[in-house]
């Protein structure tokens, strides 16, 4: 438990970030769950929106620090690549 002033107060900030990456986090996976059902629905178009919607999500990610840069560019590459196999 938190005994001084200062690791009282760093306690309480970390609890809200946790707060505000936990949603961020929700967030970008409610969009990455989409361009999955677009994928496996077949819908070639509904998924290549989807995957543009959710790339800025993806990169806001990781400028917030959420993901690290190269999982962020891994789900796009592969997400792209199995739209781009759906022709």
């Amino acid at each position: 438990m938190a005994n001084s002033p200062q690791s009282k107060k760093r306690a309480k900030q970390n609890e809200k970030r946790f707060a505000v990456n936990k949603a961020r986090r929700s967030r970008i996976r409610t969009y990455l769950r989409k361009v999955e059902e677009a994928i496996a629905s077949g819908d070639k178009d509904a998924a290549a929106t989807a995957l543009r919607a959710a790339q800025p999500e993806l990169m806001r990610g990781v400028t917030k620090g959420v993901f690290h840069k190269n999982t962020a560019s891994r789900k796009m590459s592969r997400l792209s690549a199995r739209i781009k196999s759906l022709a």
